[in-house]
């Protein structure tokens, strides 16, 4: 049997693995409402810096220097650390949840693959639990491991631990010949442990993160108090959904609506206005997407994407299909208990 903290034995099961719950589980603490908010405090400050890594994300094409957008993150151990350190081993435990699909083509290479879906349920005792699902193409051979880092990550942030990372969205740097960044960007001092308590935020940070904006407007994508003007605010915040509802929608909505390839080729202020009204009904769509597939199940998710050709939220470029799996994840949703 796994501890609280264990991960999920690999079985060879192609269908799904849970891992067993210990048969005694400590009493949950009884905390007061001001030591929730002090641990909930705790939980969102970042992470050291010497805990943060940086993911290669988009790279040019044909370029010289070879250059790509970088994001931070930190390894799950860093997730792992602070729980420890905030409420022991024996205060939290979590439970994973693996599924396989069927398989579907991709997009780029019109190839069948599989994809891996996990689904981490954290619990943090007097605190709550919260749940959120990873995914990764099967034919990786850390898919496993890769979708279960990223479904327990997204559970922390629920908690707000991680969550400030939501607020990056990519910094250009050079990269060396085996496509590594030649150097890494110096955090913002929000981002830093030191700077978040003495009470430095990003300037979006009363919107929900998701709605950062991107890199490429000739900032490092560190959204600080001094990064937004008056002109151009409707094709800024254009620009920002698109790391909100995904590359694949944010091209399909701009050449659907528009025409246009970029937000900045739109010159007409009606347009703009249409375009981040698809936009936002697309944001709206995803979220309600997501919550009744949490409700309705890995299985049910999976058939209702095969039934499109699909295997991934990322692969839907419109509103129309979007609404379709909206409205059939929703019937075959069930109450959460």
């Amino acid at each position: 049997m796994t501890g609280p903290n264990g991960h999920a034995q690999d079985n060879g099961s192609p269908t799904s693995v849970a891992l067993p719950t210990p048969s005694v589980m400590p009493a949950a603490p009884q905390f007061s409402p001001e030591k929730v908010k002090e641990l909930v405090a705790a939980l969102e400050v970042p992470f050291d810096a010497s805990q943060i890594e940086w993911r290669v994300m988009n790279t040019t094409k044909n370029g010289q220097p070879i250059r790509a957008q970088v994001v931070p993150y930190a390894d799950q151990r860093a997730y792992t650390d602070r729980l420890n350190a905030l409420f022991t081993p024996a205060g939290w435990t979590r439970k994973y949840t693996i599924h396989t699909s069927a398989n579907f083509e991709r997009s780029a290479d019109q190839k069948l693959a599989a994809k891996v879906l996990v689904t981490c349920e954290l619990t943090i005792f007097g605190l709550g639990s919260h749940s959120a699902t990873g995914e990764e193409w099967a034919d990786n051979s850390n898919a496993g491991t890769s979708a279960e880092a990223q479904a327990f990550k997204r559970s922390c942030a629920c908690f707000g631990l991680g969550r400030y990372l939501y607020y990056f969205t990519g910094t250009w740097v050079d990269l060396d010949e085996r496509k590594r960044p030649k150097s890494v960007p110096q955090l913002a001092a929000w981002a830093t442990p030191a700077g978040w308590l003495e009470g430095l935020r990003p300037r979006c940070a009363h919107e929900n993160p998701a709605q950062r904006p991107t890199a490429g407007n000739g900032r490092n994508g560190q959204y600080d108090s001094h990064s937004s003007g008056a002109d151009g605010e409707v094709l800024r915040e254009i620009e920002r959904m698109e790391r909100v509802v995904g590359k694949r929608m944010y091209r399909g909505l701009l050449k659907g609506v528009a025409r246009v390839w970029t937000p900045k080729e739109i010159q007409d202020k009606a347009l703009q206005e249409k375009v981040l009204a698809h936009m936002q009904a697309a944001e709206r769509g995803l979220n309600r997407a997501k919550a009744a597939r949490d409700k309705a199940g890995l299985g049910v998710f999976a058939a209702v994407l095969g039934s499109l050709r699909l295997s991934s939220l990322d692969q839907v470029d419109n509103l129309k299909t979007l609404e379709h799996i909206v409205i059939a994840l929703e019937e075959r949703a069930t109450p959460i208990r």
